[in-house]
């Protein structure tokens, strides 16, 4: 009787930490893109990244939107994951050579960004 009541304990903690350590969040910024092959590149370069569980670009919007495990991935890692892919984010640009290499079709109008005067 001992022997199962610590099993059945065990089982307990053990659910009540896989819990504690799963924390998804939900998260939706800007993606630069055009196209479906954008839209397939993007969301393969965010689904790449271990610990994004959902991942969808909504190529009128360029929003992308996902879900993603904070403890086991920072949201940081996931915007370079994509800039590598050749588009830029909200908060990281994608390398200049790596946004020439994409398709023709999938070259959208980089923003320019503003640089502070030197003083």
């Amino acid at each position: 009787m001992k022997k199962y009541i610590y099993i059945v304990f065990l089982v307990i903690v053990s659910i009540s930490n896989a819990q504690k350590n799963s924390k998804n969040e939900k998260t939706t910024f800007r993606v630069s893109g055009n196209c479906e092959m954008c839209k397939m590149r993007i969301e393969k370069a965010t689904l790449s990244v271990s610990g994004v569980k959902f991942a969808k670009w909504s190529i009128p919007e360029n929003q992308l939107t996902l879900v993603y495990n904070s403890n086991r991935v920072k949201l940081l890692e996931i915007h370079n994951s994509i800039a590598l892919s050749g588009h830029d984010t909200s908060v990281k640009d994608a390398p200049t050579d790596t946004y020439n290499d994409l398709p023709i079709c999938c070259l959208y109008v980089r923003e320019e960004k503003s640089k502070a005067p030197f003083k």
